[in-house]
């Protein structure tokens, strides 16, 4: 293994071996699908039948209860396939696997029929699961004897996920609602079939590295040298530290909450949509299906206290700690994922997205600079990865060059669509690029914070994150103070939904890539993996919150005001942004020195 490592740092670009970079397009390629076919669900499920686009006309709660269920489960899956991945088919196998499902549901939901748009979402939930945690993985294999260069790799990467998000969602979104849903849809579909075929023609570079698992078990024992190092000294402890395996309670306690949990995210949108359900029962005034999320997450508290109530106290200190910013996790998400749903529809309906005279020649050539200075800075690496990797990889390239050509030319045609009118009408989803565009902007700043001596404590940073989304809700609700109740539509200006996503990109960039960091550090290795299913349970549970309720924009809007409404988004996360500051002397003592 350590072979196929050094091969591949042998040629490098910008400091790192080309098997990063046929990762990072890769990635680029899925999130610009993912996030492109994301973005247009609630406008396709919302638009009116009767149109010039027309869509399902569903009720707008209709439309996020399915939508939050498909985005928790997208976060659920990925347990089972780093499990499947580990245990059969290897990382590199597992994600050409997700590649190649979530093309046909891409594939699938270009068709728009109904029982095609359903098949559609269950193909991308299952790929996801295979690709999401595994790609990673790879990149974590790669740099076993290069860990001072890890960081890099990864914020390299996550470049890729944020260019992958901002082209999906401009064009996807540009196709979609200027040409019809199934451009949008389609154009996801083609990229995540280029991204996987670019990743399927290079795999042999990367070795044995990702490749499917030994049935030989490895026997390490330590030289006399090693004892002072840091890696020996850390396995020492994880060996000393209190075994715990699962009983037979524990595992009836995973099984039960598991299947309640899943009964409760598949009747949610049964019984909203169909008008049926799958749990035809009330217990004391309250519904089967809130009888049985509600067991379903007493049942995995009584296992997570179990669990860490097992181990030795600084372990269990440390636990306890991780489950705190998981919790908090949990509120996060649930208010920071309005921007696919409930402030999707507000930049559709309630936003003034026309422009005229200076104000359209403004924003046309603020767009267009937005647009093609990153796709210039990444057609420069692909130039370099060329020279490089042509020879070796040449079929690859050649299919990365087709989709870069495919790229540029959809870029050029959407700035020249727009640019020869006086008047122009910013697509709703233009808006969603706006966070992708802040994070590659404001990460590096963030960095330096985090690398000083001004560097806050972890229950800080989460209470910053918080705060700030509270404070993106807050602009909002102030900017749809004046819209009267039960109005559908009306004229904001877009000021108020762009400063939005500022705040909210800054708290994102205080609280979403510190979760796992932390849970690394504080977490013993024989419980790391069960501590990750609950940092996604964590995440899942906070997607589903955030569409439920989002699904009651309707409702509150009509009872009192669309103000209102957002002003609650505000509200909360703020109340529990004070409470984590409050909480950070005891977070502090819990983390026993972690930082």
């Amino acid at each position: 293994m350590n072979t196929d490592i050094e091969n591949l740092f042998k040629d490098t670009v910008l400091g790192h071996p080309i098997g990063l970079f046929i990762l990072f397009f890769t990635e680029m390629w899925e999130r610009f699908s993912f996030y492109g076919m994301r973005i247009l669900l609630i406008l396709f499920l919302t638009a009116p039948l009767v149109s010039d686009n027309p869509g399902w006309d569903w009720p707008r709660e209709h439309a996020l209860s399915l939508i939050g269920t498909y985005a928790s489960l997208l976060y659920l899956t990925p347990i089972i396939g780093g499990w499947i991945a580990d245990k059969w088919t290897g990382y590199r196998m597992a994600v050409v696997i997700g590649c190649i499902i979530m093309t046909l549901g891409h594939a699938a939901m270009a068709m728009e029929t109904t029982m095609s748009f359903y098949l559609g979402l269950a193909l991308l939930v299952l790929g996801t699961g295979f690709f999401k945690p595994n790609i990673t993985s790879i990149i974590s294999e790669m740099y076993k004897t290069r860990e001072s260069k890890k960081d890099g790799a990864y914020t390299i990467f996550y470049m890729g996920v944020n260019a992958g998000a901002f082209f999906g969602m401009m064009l996807c979104g540009y196709l979609a609602e200027n040409y019809g849903w199934a451009y949008g849809f389609g154009l996801a579909g083609i990229f995540m079939f280029l991204g996987m075929l670019q990743f399927l023609l290079a795999h042999k570079i990367f070795g044995k590295i990702g490749a499917a698992p030994s049935k030989k078990i490895d026997v390490v024992l330590h030289d006399a040298e090693d004892v002072n190092d840091p890696e020996v000294i850390k396995e020492e402890v994880e060996v000393a530290t209190k075994l715990n395996p699962f009983t037979t309670f524990d595992k009836i306690l995973i099984a039960l909450s598991s299947v309640g949990g899943l009964i409760y995210l598949f009747n949610d949108p049964i019984e909203k949509i169909g008008g049926s359900t799958m749990l035809p029962f009330q217990f004391m005034g309250w519904s089967g299906s809130n009888v049985v999320v509600i067991a379903a997450l007493i049942l995995f508290l009584i296992l997570l206290i179990m669990r860490i109530s097992r181990y030795i106290p600084i372990v269990r200190d440390r636990l306890v700690a991780v489950s705190v910013f998981a919790l908090f996790t949990v509120f996060f998400f649930a208010f920071f994922e309005q921007s696919l749903g409930s402030m999707t529809l507000f930049a559709s309906d309630y936003t003034n997205r026309d422009l005229t005279g200076n104000t359209a020649t403004i924003f046309k050539i603020v767009d267009g600079l937005l647009t093609t200075i990153p796709l210039i800075i990444i057609t420069y690496v692909i130039f370099l990865i060329f020279k490089k990797t042509f020879t070796k990889i040449g079929a690859s390239n050649i299919v990365l060059a087709i989709a870069f050509l495919g790229l540029w030319i959809l870029v050029i045609y959407r700035i020249y669509d727009k640019s020869f009118s006086e008047e122009l009408k910013v697509d709703a989803t233009w808006f969603g690029i706006l966070n992708s565009f802040f994070i590659i902007t404001l990460a590096p700043i963030f960095s330096k914070w985090w690398e000083s001596k001004y560097n806050p404590s972890a229950a800080m940073k989460y209470a910053l994150g918080l705060v700030l989304l509270g404070v993106g809700f807050a602009v909002l609700a102030y900017g749809a103070s004046d819209i009267p109740s039960g109005a559908q539509t009306a004229s904001v200006s877009m000021i108020f939904l762009i400063l939005a996503y500022l705040f909210h990109t800054m708290g994102e960039l205080c609280l979403s890539p510190l979760g796992l960091s932390y849970l690394s550090k504080l977490v013993p290795a024989r419980m790391i993996g069960f501590m990750f299913g609950v940092w996604y349970l964590a995440i899942a549970v906070g997607q589903k919150l955030a569409n439920t309720m989002g699904g009651m924009i309707d409702k509150i809007s009509a009872e009192y005001s669309l103000g209102t409404f957002f002003l609650i988004f505000a509200v909360i996360p703020i109340a529990v942004g004070f409470v984590s500051m409050v909480l950070n002397p005891v977070l502090k003592k819990l983390m026993h020195g972690v930082r």
